[in-house]
């Protein structure tokens, strides 16, 4: 579960970066502490599963609402990641070996917690050959035979030091959607995403249509690190032409002094407009607003992806 280390403990790759303020938030991104007794709950039942969310690995603004419903997303493969992207507030680090057990604990709490869809993510581990890709399959599989009713979105890494058999091992264990996020505009990739590169990621999306073409897939960035709209309009033209179903959009905010500064907060207008370009580029389903996530609202955006399909039966 989340520590309570200072900045330059929890990050220490980043602790030679000059501090960035942290500018005061607008209200249309502020969010009341969780207190509900569903929050409580679902807090419990995790802590008792000994597992990891990214609710609380990367400071979720919206842990409070999705905890009080019983949603969560889980995080498999430790606490520690292998990368050190300048926007994210998992610790990075040596992780430790994979736990066996993991996925049979996630597949228990997500039937214990009733969820009807269940977004599952991970750390980077490029210190693994397969990157955790027979993991999350393992994982996809636990939940099947535990909670069988349950729609399941897994949230891959890219896989960038991996063969070609490690995305096919995730597509052939049947999730119901696979998402792998773009996170900025390529002309950020150098600062924000250094331990990545755009078009691969790009062309892993493109490949999962290739290995099974009725999957779903999904790709989300965050908005307020420096990009401009154009760049934000050929993110989406490139996911378009990798066919991508469900795009994502949503600020950035900044963990600490010593993350990305945020460049601006973009206006609750401005997303209503990447929104209705986004759908006329035809995406599937879009969720554009201040406080979206990947996994905000994940089972209702997929029962929704789910009706868009079958009203235009030709895409995916």
């Amino acid at each position: 579960m989340r520590d309570l280390k200072l900045p330059e403990e929890r990050h220490p790759e980043k602790a030679h970066r000059p501090d960035n303020a942290q500018p005061k938030k607008p209200a249309w991104i502020r969010v009341r502490a969780p207190t509900s007794d569903g929050y409580k709950q679902t807090r419990d039942i995790l802590k008792a599963k000994k597992l990891v969310t990214v609710c609380e690995e990367a400071g979720c603004p919206n842990v409070g609402e999705c905890w009080s419903a019983g949603h969560a997303t889980m995080m498999i493969m430790g606490e520690i990641c292998t990368r050190g992207c300048t926007f994210c507030n998992v610790a990075t680090g040596k992780p430790q070996a994979l736990d066996a057990f993991e996925p049979g604990r996630v597949a228990h709490a997500v039937a214990e917690l009733g969820l009807r869809h269940v977004v599952v993510t991970s750390v980077d581990r490029d210190d693994l050959a397969d990157g955790g890709a027979e993991h999350f399959a393992q994982t996809i599989r636990a939940i099947r035979h535990r909670a069988p009713g349950t729609t399941i979105e897994v949230l891959v890494p890219d896989f960038l030091k991996c063969g070609p058999d490690a995305l096919e091992t995730v597509v052939a264990a049947k999730p119901d959607v696979l998402n792998h996020n773009l996170e900025t505009v390529p002309g950020l990739y150098p600062e924000v995403r250094p331990g990545a590169r755009y078009f691969h990621s790009l062309r892993l999306l493109q490949r999962v249509k290739e290995i099974d073409p009725a999957m779903f897939t999904k790709s989300g960035i965050m908005v307020g690190l420096g990009e401009d709209r154009q760049s934000v309009g050929q993110v989406m033209d490139d996911l378009r032409s990798a066919d991508v179903d469900f795009l994502t959009i949503g600020q950035y905010l900044q963990p600490t002094p010593k993350h990305h500064a945020v460049a601006r907060f973009v206006p609750p207008t401005e997303f209503a407009a990447y929104e209705a370009a986004a759908y006329g580029k035809g995406f599937l389903m879009v969720s554009a607003t201040p406080l979206t996530r990947s996994s905000y609202h994940a089972g209702e955006d997929f029962a929704r992806l789910s009706a868009a399909r079958k009203e235009r039966p030709g895409r995916g």
